[in-house]
């Protein structure tokens, strides 16, 4: 059984408002409906008593002004001419009642089919003194009500003048018949509107139930998440909404479990890396003699240690580097001429090491790029270039406009990349098999090559040959990234 917390969260949950939402609304809208049909048969019952109570007044008024005493046949001398003859033909409605007054006292009564024996007292004493005059507004009586035992009576009441005489005659209709034809109806009404709402209430239980199964799912699926599974998926099912709301759902996921494993495979990888330099520090430090501090080994020991720790710098800045990638203010586009740009990048590069320096192309063009960023990319791949040549080998430079984007590469004639290594070359802290014993470094100068090209919209390829060189190619796109603002054009 559910306690008083989980009364109170069901009692909460999103299924149980829609549901009450959608009762209530029924509700609303079944007693509107009530309300309105009441209105309505209350509406034309006036109106069919209305048309009945003038029926009479015109049966009435046809014989005081064309009909004739069946006695004498003359026109009729008086008003209880007038009545004797009405009563005679005329027989009252079911729940009807006519009244005649002649000089002011009750001279025909026909209440056999009225729903009582007798009207109050009062009331027929208002009918005997009335002395206020009933004109037809618009061909139809005035309508009043009198108060009775079995509910509210209509009546109209009509001045009769023949002659010299004078009388009143009365039409008066109880519908007590009518009136529990309306209440049967509400009654049948409000018992099928309970019904509507009982039904409707499992059938919205169980579609709201099936419309938020996904959210369920996705709240299950939340719930069962952390940092370090993030293998559980939400079902696809075929409702289009839904499936549509598990397949971003789970993209997201992919996307997040992806970031989280490089962002494990990252500090694994600088841990890794960091702790070389700190266990050669720590451990030359610990053979330090205070009283050696003169000799040629203590300064060795001071300047190896130094050199791991500026090694350390130059991880823990590059690592900045790629944090901050993601920062808005990370480019600072503007307009570059290609060709000036890659002519002063060749002047750049030929003081980094004794090589044949080349330039295979200029290119020609104007761009749209962070030139210092891209600098930075391009001494990475020329140092890198270097690092793996010969003195006697070549590294090239070159860049080339293509429709809607450009290439800036450099290519060396070296030992190549191993085909095993080329897929993972641009990774963090990746390098070659051999790579690490032959040349320093923090495995991270391709990494962040590729992040400053992906920064600007494109992409780092290699293209090599193991034995035969590398070509190492930034791919960025002419024009402004949505979100860069350029001020005033350069004079380049």
């Amino acid at each position: 059984m559910l306690g008083r917390s989980g009364w109170s969260r069901a009692a909460r949950s999103i299924h149980t408002r829609i549901l009450l939402s959608y009762i209530g609304l029924i509700v609303l809208s079944g007693g509107l409906c009530a309300v309105a049909i009441h209105e309505v048969l209350v509406i034309r019952l006036e109106s069919r008593i209305t048309e009945a109570v003038q029926q009479e007044f015109q049966e009435i008024n046809r014989l005081t002004t064309d009909g004739r005493d069946p006695r004498t046949g003359a026109p009729f001398t008086s008003v209880q001419a007038v009545f004797d003859v009405y009563f005679r033909r005329n027989v009252p409605s079911h729940e009807e009642a006519v009244l005649a007054f002649a000089d002011g006292r009750l001279h025909h009564a026909a209440l056999g089919r009225f729903p009582i024996d007798q009207l109050p007292h009062d009331t027929m004493q208002s009918f005997a003194t009335s002395v206020r005059s009933y004109s037809l507004a618009d061909g139809r009586p005035p309508i009043d009500r009198f108060d009775t035992a079995r509910g509210e009576a209509y009546y109209g009441i009509l001045p009769v003048r023949v002659g010299g005489s004078s009388g009143a005659f009365v039409v008066t209709i109880l519908p007590v018949t009518q009136r529990q034809e309306i209440a049967d109806l509400q009654t049948y009404g409000a018992a099928a509107v309970l019904g509507v709402v009982v039904l409707a209430s499992g059938c919205a239980w169980l579609v709201t139930g099936r419309v938020l199964g996904p959210v369920r799912q996705l709240t299950e699926t939340a719930r069962l998440i952390s940092q370090s599974d993030l293998t559980h998926r939400i079902p696809v099912g075929r409702q289009r909404e839904a499936a549509e709301m598990a397949l971003t759902f789970n993209a997201m996921l992919d996307r997040l479990e992806a970031v989280f494993r490089r962002e494990r495979e990252f500090i694994l990888d600088a841990s890794h890396e960091l702790r070389g330099p700190l266990t050669i520090s720590l451990g030359n430090l610990t053979m330090l003699d205070p009283e050696d501090s003169d000799r040629p080994q203590w300064r060795s020991t001071i300047a190896l240690v130094t050199d791991e720790l500026e090694r350390m710098g130059r991880i823990v800045g590059d690592l900045q580097l790629l944090a901050d990638v993601a920062h808005p203010q990370f480019l600072q586009p503007e307009r570059i001429d290609l060709e000036l740009f890659v002519a002063e990048l060749a002047v750049k590069l030929s003081a980094l090491a004794p090589r044949h320096w080349h330039v295979d192309d200029l290119g020609a063009g104007i761009v749209v790029a962070d030139r210092h960023r891209l600098t930075e990319a391009v001494i990475n791949l020329a140092d890198n270039a270097v690092r793996h040549t010969e003195d006697s080998g070549t590294v090239a430079l070159g860049a080339n406009v293509t429709g809607t984007e450009f290439r800036l590469w450099v290519r060396d004639t070296g030992c190549g990349v191993p085909l095993d290594d080329q897929p993972h070359i641009f990774d963090r802290f990746r390098r070659g098999d051999q790579a690490h014993l032959r040349y320093p470094g923090s495995g991270l100068g391709l990494s962040i090559v590729r992040a400053i090209a992906e920064a600007h919209g494109g992409r780092a390829e290699l293209v090599s040959r193991p034995g035969a060189g590398a070509t190492f190619t930034l791919v960025i796109p002419r024009q402004t990234r949505e979100g860069w603002h350029l001020g005033q054009d350069s004079d380049c």
